[in-house]
């Protein structure tokens, strides 16, 4: 006994010596981000003088429309996928925690008596005991400790999701909010044209009673209040359908708004955010850093299943008093002991342990292929971002010229219409042109601020409230129950 004693002494040395030794050490996939942005034509700088990151703008600094900023913080209060990612958080901490316990001494408090017969002597036998029992691995290869990192680096891969799903719902409010917006704006347009249509429309029907004009004007004029009506019922759908998407993200229904909306040409944005360097999304992107964590555990699982190959030490102790009779079981002189180390070293399983590992390399390799593809899409992100903040303005100058000549356009053909030197499908063909012009400009603009919302996310902006707060941990705000 007192050799196993001081083998197991040295076992435990051993063990804390050896740490995990039989993890491999985590190396970054290298070049898993290009050293610049894309450059050329569509990246044309933007002129500002703002200096904060996306990651430390705080949304309200950036989501400048008071009603946006109101909308925002209800989503972030009630929505229920972000409810659900907090959750998952503290289930990821319970799991840790878990893993953690089975490396210490578990210790229980024991207590049994037993009542028998001897089938040779025909006496009786009483037995009773009381006492306490510890059982302890020791992690002598860093199993254990293994599997702990693992659950550690699950745990924060859920809280940098969690973080992820917040970031990415005050984008998705801020999108939805623009499209409605721009669906309003539409239909005041379609409805401007509706009324225009059907009041041409009667122009038109009077004169070709009166046989002025031909059945030909009569039909145009009739046709193109019925396409005024179906693009009308068709945004009424639409506007409908992204109000329901919008109170969704909010978790409620639409708060009342104080006054009108802003139209979307006069909707405040931040007007541009530094893109900074690419390796900065390493660092900053939630999504980025979940993948990472979600690759160191598949490391650390691979010691784990190295470390199965090798023998396992248990030791047992008990010690507590034992007696015959119940009234003396805490007399002088019952005390009992019991120490019990086993080591048990694996021989034959089938291939079962091998499989375990190569399971686990291929789970590793898995993970490096995920985190260099978040990284791809994270750049592919910021670069369509740049993309778009260096082309839209040139293009909403031009479809605002264009409207400017297409209204010009109209004025002239229905002055040739009325003196009698042009028909009236040149004044349709120039009304419809005219309209397509004006929706396009509405869809370019809600483009252009949605862009500008979808560029502030990718580089990691949405966490922080305001500009300048210290960030918060990404497990920030979650309770485990207590039962």
């Amino acid at each position: 006994m007192i050799r196993m004693t001081k083998l197991t002494c040295i076992a435990v040395t051993a063990a804390l010596a050896s740490g995990c030794a039989l993890q491999p050490a985590y190396e970054r996939p290298a070049d898993a981000a290009p050293a610049a942005y894309p450059t050329g034509p569509a990246y044309a700088s933007a002129n500002t003088a703002n200096t904060t990151a996306a990651a430390d703008t705080g949304w309200r600094d950036f989501l400048v429309d008071e009603r946006l900023r109101q909308l925002v913080g209800i989503a972030l209060a009630n929505n229920q996928d972000l409810q659900i990612a907090l959750v998952r958080v503290g289930q990821a901490r319970t799991q840790l925690q878990l893993q953690r316990s089975a490396a210490l001494p578990q210790v229980d408090v024991e207590a049994s008596g037993t009542r028998g017969k001897s089938a040779t002597t025909g006496n009786a036998t009483h037995g009773n005991f009381a006492g306490l029992g510890a059982a302890w691995e020791v992690d002598l290869f860093g199993r254990l400790q293994s599997l702990t990192d693992a659950a550690r680096e699950q745990y924060l891969a859920t809280a940098y999701g969690r973080q992820a799903a917040h970031i990415l719902l005050v984008a998705q409010v801020a999108e939805q909010y623009l499209a409605m917006l721009a669906y309003e704006e539409q239909l005041a347009v379609t409805g401007e044209t509706l009324a225009t249509a059907r009041e041409s429309y009667r122009i038109v029907k009077l004169q070709f009673d009166t046989g002025t004009v031909s059945e030909l004007d009569e039909t145009l004029a009739r046709g193109t209040v019925e396409q005024a009506l179906a693009n009308h019922a068709a945004q009424q759908r639409l506007r409908a359908q992204a109000e329901n998407a919008l109170v969704q993200l909010l978790g409620q229904p639409l708060p009342p708004a104080s006054g009108p909306a802003t139209p979307l040409d006069r909707l405040p944005l931040l007007a541009d955010v530094p893109a900074g360097l690419p390796s900065d999304l390493l660092l900053r992107r939630p999504d980025v850093l979940q993948a990472e964590a979600l690759l160191r555990a598949g490391y650390a699982n691979i010691g784990a299943a190295r470390a199965a190959f090798f023998p396992s030490i248990q030791l047992t102790a008990s010690a507590g008093t034992a007696s015959a009779a119940l009234s003396r079981l805490f007399d002088a002189g019952t005390g009992v002991w019991s120490f019990a180390p086993s080591l048990v070293l694996p021989l034959f399983d089938g291939g079962a342990r091998q499989a375990n590992l190569e399971n686990a390399r291929l789970a590793r390799d898995i993970g490096v292929a995920q985190y260099r593809q978040s990284v791809q899409v994270a750049f592919r992100e910021v670069a369509d971002g740049l993309a778009a903040r260096g082309t839209y303005g040139t293009e909403l100058e031009a479809r605002r010229r264009d409207v400017a000549a297409q209204q010009r356009r109209l004025e002239l053909a229905e002055l040739l219409y009325s003196s009698g030197t042009g028909d009236y499908l040149g004044v349709l063909t120039a009304k419809t042109d005219l309209y397509n012009a004006r929706i396009a400009l509405i869809a370019a603009r809600q483009n252009q601020l949605a862009a500008l919302v979808g560029l502030y996310r990718a580089l990691g902006g949405g966490w922080l409230e305001r500009t300048g707060e210290t960030p918060a941990r990404a497990d920030a705000g979650v309770v485990i129950p207590a039962s």
